[in-house]
């Protein structure tokens, strides 16, 4: 398994999730927060064209996740993922595509990809957070998400790969010029993880298997790489540069190959 972003923040996000056996490849793509022409552009920074998709899932229904992801299903015969809610927040219940919907803690076999969703607190119809796995690999998601429950702790424990949500640093969104709704909307219990919130995250979990970690979901305005870096490499007791930063521009290349 490996895996790439094409962008992870505010402005659009992506994540392209790849597994091969002797003689097939299943590749899928976790949300779609871009246009089809800038997905196809970032795809191609990975060697990858839309046409070796085999899937696309969605966590929920918020813009820089679903973008133009109805439109890439239509139009190149993608089934599409997605919790029931999630459907019917963006009609997708309703609308020509080959719908397949998830449910909280149901596997779904994905050629030969196993991707499990789970259930997060966040401000959206019926959002899902997901691990994937081949068996012998697990890279565990988490973005989108107000506060750490039992249960997230419970999914990611056990991961060889981790992608979570730094959205803040808590001094940067109080100082921020934003309004005090969405200041209140981001650091509330179904907003964003901030930097001390992820790293305790992190420190709940089982890390014995744990070789890639990326901070994900950064905000330009109240955040800097260096600073989720350094509050997830605390927790691993290893250096900030250990840490991936996943960038709204470039997310990241390839990682994983195991």
């Amino acid at each position: 398994m490996r895996f790439a972003s094409l962008g992870s923040g505010s402005e659009g996000n992506a994540l392209v999730v790849e597994a091969s056996s002797d003689s097939t490849t299943t590749r899928v793509l976790l949300d779609c927060g871009f246009s089809t022409k800038e997905l196809e552009r970032r795809l191609a920074r990975l060697e990858c064209g839309i046409e070796q998709l085999d899937a696309v899932l969605i966590t929920h229904e918020h813009s820089d996740h679903i973008g133009s992801a109805l439109t890439l299903a239509r139009k190149h015969g993608l089934p599409i993922y997605m919790s029931w809610g999630t459907a019917r927040a963006v009609g997708a219940d309703s609308a020509d595509v080959d719908l397949h919907v998830l449910w909280g803690d149901e596997a779904a076999a994905i050629g030969d990809l196993e991707v499990l969703p789970y259930t997060v607190p966040h401000d959206a119809r019926e959002p899902l957070q997901f691990v994937f796995s081949t068996g012998a690999y697990r890279l565990g998601v988490l973005t989108d998400v107000g506060m750490s429950t039992p249960h997230i702790t419970a999914m990611l424990s056990g991961c060889d790969a981790l992608v979570l949500e730094c959205n803040h640093d808590v001094a940067m969104l109080a100082q921020s010029r934003y309004p005090a709704s969405l200041k209140a909307r981001i650091g509330g219990n179904h907003g964003h993880l901030s930097n001390d919130a992820a790293a305790a995250i992190l420190a709940s979990l089982d890390r014995t298997r744990l070789k890639h970690i990326v901070a994900a979901h950064l905000s330009r305005q109240n955040n800097l790489g260096e600073l989720a870096q350094a509050a997830l490499a605390h927790v691993l007791g290893s250096a900030r540069e250990d840490v991936v930063v996943a960038s709204q521009d470039d997310g990241f290349g390839w990682l994983g190959a195991y």
